[in-house]
């Protein structure tokens, strides 16, 4: 016997009634949230109205204003912008586009195609082949890649032999190795400086808020070191989220940097190998 309540008009029917009541329960209750400030700021409102006699505690005045006062609602950027101030503000914004401007600069330099172009070792290769050294020697010195300099050093040097052409590569390889990494290595020093900057801005509000605390002859309000207390959290935030990712940059590039500058090396030796039998050899 087929079951009715599996029956496709079974299923749609309970479900069209489902459907009903969820929408008589959503039609009842969304006018609640839809109004949920206005509710909430009449329970404020009827705060003050309350029998004096029955809070002996209760102060009247601004401490009752202020009860009756709304919650006003800010972005998360105004309140970012308003803990750093007219100093850690531009500071830290000044550190951010560096670093950007770095990471992209570095990401475009340190790049198979830019340090080890595939055409130019194949053009390069060609002309060994066809015993060019000449024009090898001119095509090397007329590139910018990482590995043109280092063929050209090499190839300069093949009059005073071999051994002094390797040499020569080493030597321009290490130059090239320098100067990647000396750029790299604003990367890290900004993943270094922004924790510092940000324990600075810390150390800045923690002395604000004691220092609003010893001046008060009473108990100060929270919201009299609020400021305080915003600036050193805040710039500790901002200064961990500039470290992180420039110390994560930093180490991706230089493991990139190791490997292409080894893969050259070994490039520039295969392709400079040929020579190693030859006691002198003019370019």
């Amino acid at each position: 016997m087929r079951n009715v309540s599996a029956s496709p008009a079974g299923f749609g029917g309970r479900k069209s009634v489902l459907f009903l009541l969820f929408a008589l329960a959503t039609a009842s209750i969304w006018p609640a949230f839809g109004n949920s400030t206005s509710l909430f700021a009449d329970e404020k409102a009827a705060v003050p109205d309350a029998d004096p006699a029955a809070d002996p505690a209760a102060a009247p005045g601004d401490d009752a204003a202020e009860a009756a006062a709304p919650v006003q609602s800010r972005s998360f950027l105004a309140y970012i912008a308003r803990a750093c101030g007219w100093f850690w503000g531009p500071a830290f914004l000044l550190v951010s586009f560096i670093l950007v401007a770095l990471i992209m600069m570095n990401l475009l330099q340190v790049r198979r195609d830019v340090l080890l172009p595939t055409q130019f070792v194949e053009e390069f290769e060609q002309k060994l082949n066809a015993k060019d050294f000449q024009g090898a020697y001119e095509f090397a010195r007329s590139d910018d890649s990482f590995v043109g300099r280092v063929l050209a050093a090499g190839m300069g040097r093949l009059s005073r032999g071999y051994p002094e052409a390797v040499e020569g590569m080493q030597e321009a390889g290490e130059d090239e190795n320098m100067a990647l990494e000396h750029r790299l290595s604003y990367v890290a020093l900004i993943g270094t400086i922004a924790p510092m900057m940000g324990l600075m801005g810390t150390v800045q509000g923690m002395i604000s808020s004691f220092d609003v605390i010893a001046q008060s002859t009473v108990s100060p309000k929270p919201s009299q070191l609020a400021d305080g207390i915003s600036t050193a959290l805040v710039t500790t935030l901002i200064g961990l989220v500039l470290a992180i990712p420039a110390m994560v940059f930093y180490g991706i590039l230089k493991n990139r940097i190791q490997r292409l500058v080894l893969e050259i090396g070994m490039v520039s030796e295969g392709l400079m190998g040929r020579f190693a039998t030859v006691g002198k050899s003019k370019p």
